[in-house]
């Protein structure tokens, strides 16, 4: 089969979540980062345990998990403490996904692992969503129920976006409506299933799928002899 791997960023309410949703439709495996930062800090993990060591109890709920609405209003004011908590769960993020990207490898589908930045350098070609400013904001605040101010403070904590287009080999733009997004994620879906770029992610696949049956026969005669 035809496989690939993007990482897919955006900023904060640029339309993620769209893209996300036509990319699953077109038989894509979204490794969901967000998904996996609430998973490696549930109680009891090591990332849930240096959270609770640096930042406090009071960051806690009443039936211990974090607090993520306590911690977020915490690191969006205060960029070191972000840094902090970024250093703390971005590694265990980091084991996940890569877990989550040899998995569908060796199944055969098509990987889009959100938030590339979490992966090696220069690993995959990365997929940026974005959409005009004002759109933005509007979209953040009808969402998280936040006033023009917050919103605005959420947004410039963010990589700036002339950064992130630096970054990026693809650029989705959400500002306009769902089926405009729809029809720019199947054109790209088209010209990514063709490209010679993603031969490395066949070979690897292909390299890994081998050593691991070899190491599966090694095993055999070893314990049948």
């Amino acid at each position: 089969s035809t496989m690939f791997l993007v990482g897919l960023s955006g900023g904060i309410a640029s339309g993620k979540s769209t893209v996300v949703a036509v990319l699953r439709e077109l038989g894509c495996a979204v490794i969901d980062a967000d998904v996996i930062a609430r998973e490696v800090v549930q109680p009891h993990l090591k990332a849930y345990q240096q959270i609770v060591r640096y930042f406090g109890t009071e960051i806690l709920l009443e039936n211990g998990e974090i607090n993520r609405e306590a911690l977020g209003n915490i690191i969006f004011s205060h960029p070191e403490k972000r840094q902090l908590l970024n250093s703390i769960t971005h590694p265990e993020i980091q084991k996940e996904m890569l877990k989550q990207i040899l998995k569908y490898f060796v199944l055969g589908k098509r990987p889009c692992p959100s938030t590339p930045g979490l992966l090696p350098s220069r690993s995959c070609p990365s997929l940026l969503c974005l959409c005009d400013p004002p759109t933005q904001l509007s979209r953040l605040m009808k969402r998280n129920g936040l006033s023009q101010a917050e919103a605005e403070a959420r947004v410039a904590s963010q990589l700036p976006l002339d950064e992130k287009r630096k970054l990026a080999s693809h650029v989705i733009d959400n500002s306009g409506d769902r089926e405009s997004t729809r029809r720019q994620v199947l054109r790209l879906h088209a010209r990514l299933e063709d490209s010679l770029d993603f031969l490395w992610a066949r070979l690897a696949a292909g390299t890994v799928v081998a050593g691991l049956g070899g190491l599966v026969y090694f095993l055999l005669r070893h314990f049948i002899s």
